[in-house]
C-alpha cells in the first residue's frame, strides 16, 4: 500500500545527544535536562554521562534511551535476574535499593506537595529483604503450536510476548524452586495448549499451584498433576472459567497466614498482600499511628477479609469493617471466629453509598482506616469527612489517587501528619504508600 507524505505527521528525531542525569524517577528512569527540557533515560543513574538517543520528543519533555554509557555509578547493582534485560517484571535492579527506595520516597513527597501544597517527608521508609519477598505470583502462559511448547513465565517489557523463565530470584524461594519443574509438568499435559495463567502462593501452611483452564482435564492429566503435587509438596487448586475453583485433591488444607498475631484463613482467588514482611510492618505501623485504646469505636473501610480488622479488634472496645466484595465479608467473619474475636462486625456495602448514614454508624465512630485498590476513594471521602473521626489512616497502592483523595480531608478539617513509602515491590516501579490525617483542634 502506498504511503503519502503528511506535513502534520509527528516524527522522532533521532538525533544523539550527550546528558548527565541528575536523579531518579519512581519508574527507575535517569531525568536529565538539557535545554530546559526534561529527558526521561532508560537504564541512566543519576550522575553518569551517556550518549542518547530520543525515542520520544514532546513539548515539555522527552524519552530516550542510553547509546554509549560514558561514566558509571557507584549505585549502579549488578541485576541477580538472568532475564532482566528481557522480562518486564522489574524495571530497577540495575540500581542500588537504597537508591530505589530514596527516589521513590521523594516521588511520593513531590507529588503530594504538588497537588495539596503540603511538603511532608515520606520517610522513613518502610523496608523488608529486596529479593526472595513475593508470596504470590501470576505467570502467564502461552501455547506455541509450531514446536508444541507452552512457554510459562511473564511479559516482555512493552509486549504481550512471555519470558520463558526458569527462575525469579523476587519470589520466595519456596516458590522460586517450584518453576521449573511445574514448567515441565504442565508441558506434558494434553490439556496445555488450553491452560490460561498459573498462580503460585505462598501461604503460611502450604504453597499453592492454581491453574487457570479453559477446558476439563482428562484423568491422565490430573494423575500427572497429583504426582507433581506428592513430589514437590505443594498443593494444586484447579480454577476453571466460571469462577469455580477446586483443590486437585481433597485433602488440601485451606491456605492461611498470620498478621499481628491472628490467624486468617483464605481462599486462593482471595486479594493478599504480595509481600508478607511489609504487611506485618504496616499493620503494625497503622496500630502506632491510630493509638488504639479500649474505649475506641474504629471504621475499617475496604477491610477485605480482616488484614487490619482483627489486629484493630483486639485493642479497640469495637470495630466495624466494610467491604464491597461479598465472599470477603464471609471470610472475614469466619476469621474473626476462627481468632475468637467478637467486637468485630463486617458488613457488604456499596462504598460509594453515604457511610455515614447507614445504621452502623450510628454511634460514630472516633478512628477510621482505610486501604482502597487503585483507584482510590473518591465516592467516600466526602462521607467520610462528615464522620469527623479524630484520626484517619489511609493506606494507598496508587500515589496519584492518596494525592487527590487527601484534598478532600485537607479541606474538610484535617492536618497530614505523617507520610511513608512502603517498599512492598522492590525493583518494580510500584509505589505503596500510608498516610496519618489528624483533626485539626479549631475545627
Amino acid at each position: 500500500m502506498a504511503q503519502f507524505y503528511s506535513p502534520n505527521r509527528r516524527t522522532t528525531s533521532r538525533r544523539q545527544l550527550t546528558v548527565v542525569a541528575d536523579s531518579l524517577d519512581a519508574a527507575g528512569q535517569g531525568v536529565a535536562r538539557l535545554d530546559g527540557k526534561t529527558i526521561f533515560v532508560s537504564g541512566l543513574l543519576p550522575g553518569e554521562e551517556a550518549q542518547i538517543e530520543l525515542t520520544e520528543d514532546k513539548r515539555h519533555f522527552a524519552k530516550a534511551k542510553v547509546v554509549k554509557r560514558i561514566s558509571t555509578s557507584l549505585q549502579r547493582a549488578k541485576p541477580v535476574c538472568r532475564y532482566f534485560n528481557q522480562c518486564g517484571g522489574c524495571q530497577q535492579q540495575h540500581v542500588d535499593i537504597g537508591l530505589q527506595r530514596e527516589s521513590k520516597a521523594n516521588a511520593l513527597q513531590y507529588l503530594m506537595m504538588r497537588e495539596t501544597g503540603i511538603d511532608q517527608v515520606a520517610t522513613p521508609v518502610i523496608s523488608g529483604e529486596p529479593y526472595g519477598y513475593r508470596r504470590r505470583a501470576r505467570l502467564g502462559l502461552q501455547y506455541q503450536l509450531k514446536n508444541k511448547q507452552l512457554l510459562m513465565g511473564f511479559r516482555k517489557t512493552q509486549s504481550n510476548n512471555l519470558v520463558d523463565i526458569k527462575n525469579c530470584p523476587v519470589l520466595s524461594s519456596d516458590l522460586d524452586v517450584l518453576i521449573k519443574p511445574l514448567s515441565q509438568c504442565l508441558n506434558q499435559l494434553s490439556i496445555a495448549p488450553k491452560l490460561g495463567h498459573v498462580e503460585l502462593i505462598k501461604a503460611d501452611n502450604c504453597n499453592i499451584v492454581m491453574i487457570r483452564h479453559l477446558a476439563a482435564f482428562s484423568q491422565s492429566d490430573k494423575q500427572k498433576l497429583a504426582d507433581f503435587e506428592k513430589q514437590h509438596g505443594a498443593s494444586i487448586w484447579l480454577a476453571g472459567n466460571d469462577e469455580n475453583i477446586q483443590p486437585l485433591t481433597f485433602s488440601a488444607p485451606q491456605p492461611e497466614y498470620q498478621v499481628a498475631g491472628e490467624i486468617l484463613k483464605f481462599n486462593p482467588l482471595n486479594f493478599i498482600q504480595v509481600n508478607a514482611q511489609i504487611n506485618q510492618l504496616m499493620v503494625m505501623q497503622a496500630l502506632e499511628w491510630l493509638e488504639i485504646n479500649s474505649e475506641d469505636r474504629v471504621l475499617d473501610l475496604f477491610c477485605g477479609m480482616g488484614n487490619f480488622t482483627l489486629p484493630i479488634a483486639r485493642l479497640a472496645k469495637s470495630v466495624v469493617g466494610v467491604e464491597g466484595v461479598e465472599n470477603l465479608v464471609e471470610q472475614a467473619r469466619n476469621n474473626a471466629r476462627l481468632n475468637t474475636i467478637y467486637n468485630a462486625t463486617f458488613y457488604n456495602e456499596n462504598l460509594e453509598a453515604e457511610i455515614h448514614t447507614q445504621p452502623w454508624a450510628a454511634h460514630g465512630f472516633n478512628k477510621v482506616l482505610l486501604d482502597p485498590a487503585r483507584a482510590g476513594a473518591a465516592g467516600v471521602m466526602e462521607h467520610l469527612v462528615k464522620l469527623m473521626p479524630e484520626k484517619i489512616v489511609y493506606v494507598s497502592c496508587n500515589p496519584t489517587t492518596l494525592a487527590r483523595d487527601s484534598k478532600v480531608l485537607l479541606d474538610g478539617g484535617y492536618q497530614l501528619l505523617h507520610l511513608r513509602m512502603l517498599d512492598m515491590f522492590s525493583h518494580t516501579s510500584h509505589l505503596e504508600s500510608m498516610a496519618l490525617f489528624v483533626r485539626r483542634p479549631e475545627v
